[in-house]
């Protein structure tokens, strides 16, 4: 994997990058003043420090790694700094080489970086390419769009025969192109010791919360109708 991208850490400091990207990488990638106009503010699920951006070497999504509920109110961009790959741009853009290497349906990452904020702190930013024409599931909600729903649920059923455990399963981070991605990785992982907890019940039962709270302008008869379809998908595998 080593061979795929470029890992550059010195003392303040760091980043990885696809090796593709090398030549025209600049860490003022990770800035969305430094695109200008190109850079266009995310504004479903981004929670303001997302952006698309349309560059010449094709369009990515910028993401600044920030916490979201009551702590983002306190303590919103700086995280405690241990190790390089500890860093959460770090771990999320090796996560996805991993499990694009598997053939899971991720985006692929372009660069990951992060600046410490002096010795204890850093603040961390990760570069994916963008899907293209992807919309979250919460846009397919209609009686004819009821096979996308058990389509997602096969693809959630394949990351959990591969013991992938997404953080953050919510109707958002389930995109729908030519064909089902899941996307934002943040403290994701690969389950690789016995764990007795039930982590992909856990995962189900958080995606069943985001399909009430995002789609809670539909009937419950409606819901439960999509969610029906979508458990369909995960168990037919």
């Amino acid at each position: 994997m080593g061979a795929d991208y470029l890992r550059h850490v010195e003392g303040t400091g760091g980043y990885l990058v696809s090796s593709p990207f090398r030549a025209a990488f600049r860490e003022a990638w990770f800035d969305p003043e430094f695109w200008g106009s190109r850079a266009e503010p995310v504004t479903r699920g981004g929670r303001g420090a997302a952006w698309f951006v349309s560059a010449p070497t094709g369009d990515f999504v910028l993401r600044h790694f920030c916490r979201g509920g009551l702590p983002g109110r306190f303590i919103r961009r700086d995280y405690v700094f241990t190790r390089a790959d500890a860093v959460r741009s770090f771990a999320e853009f090796q996560l996805l080489f991993r499990l694009r290497e598997q053939g899971l349906p991720v985006p692929e990452p372009i660069a990951a970086g992060y600046r410490k904020r002096g010795t204890l702190l850093y603040r961390a930013a990760l570069i994916i390419r963008r899907i293209p024409g992807a919309r979250p599931l919460t846009d397919f909600a209609s009686e004819d769009q009821e096979p996308v729903w058990t389509a997602a649920g096969q693809c959630i059923r394949r990351f959990h025969d591969a013991s992938v455990f997404h953080a953050d399963l919510n109707c958002l981070n389930i995109l729908v192109a030519d064909e089902v991605y899941l996307i934002d990785f943040d403290r994701g992982r690969i389950v690789t010791a016995p764990d007795t907890s039930d982590w992909r019940q856990a995962n189900l039962n958080r995606l069943r919360r985001s399909v009430d709270k995002c789609l809670g302008h539909l009937d419950r008869q409606r819901r439960d109708r999509l969610w029906s379809r979508l458990l369909a998908g995960y168990q037919a595998q």
